[in-house]
C-alpha cells in the first residue's frame, strides 16, 4: 500500500475553502492534527483531513466569503472523504469546500485511479454526470 498522502496548511486550505490564515488558526487550536516534515513544514494526514472536512461541512462554519467552487467548467477539487466498492459498481464521495458530491463509477476505474479516502481529487460535472479526475 502507498503512503498516505498529508497535505501542507496552504494545500488544506485551498481543499476546504478557506484562507491559509483559517487553517493554520485550526490547526493551532488542535481543530486538526499536524505533524512536521523533515523540513519543519507542518503536515496534516490525508486521512484526519478528509474526518475534519466532513465534520467541517456539516457545522457550516466556513469561511465567509471564501471563493466558490463552481467555475465555468465545473471543477469541485477536494479530497476524497469515503468509498463504498461493490462486486461491479463504486460509490465516491469528495468533499469540495462546502460541497459534497457523489459519484457512481464502477469499480475497475476506482482502482485503475487508486483513489483512496484523504486523497486529493477533483469531481468534474457536466449535466448529470459526475467525473472523478486524480490530481
Amino acid at each position: 500500500m502507498a503512503d498516505m498522502q498529508s497535505y501542507t496548511i496552504g494545500q488544506a486550505a485551498r481543499l476546504l475553502g478557506v484562507s491559509p490564515d483559517t487553517a493554520r488558526r485550526w490547526a493551532d487550536a488542535g481543530r486538526v492534527a499536524t505533524h512536521r516534515d523533515e523540513t519543519g513544514r507542518r503536515l496534516i494526514d490525508g486521512k484526519d483531513l478528509a474526518a475534519f472536512s466532513v465534520e467541517l461541512a456539516g457545522s457550516g462554519s466556513g469561511e465567509e466569503g471564501a471563493a466558490s467552487y463552481t467555475s465555468a467548467r465545473n471543477a469541485f477539487p477536494g479530497i476524497v472523504t469515503a468509498i463504498k466498492l461493490g462486486d461491479v459498481a463504486a460509490q465516491v464521495e469528495i468533499q469540495a469546500g462546502p460541497h459534497r458530491l457523489v459519484s457512481l463509477l464502477t469499480r475497475e476505474a476506482v482502482e485503475e485511479l487508486g483513489l483512496e479516502v484523504g486523497m486529493e481529487a477533483t469531481a468534474r460535472v457536466k449535466s448529470t454526470n459526475v467525473h472523478i479526475d486524480r490530481t
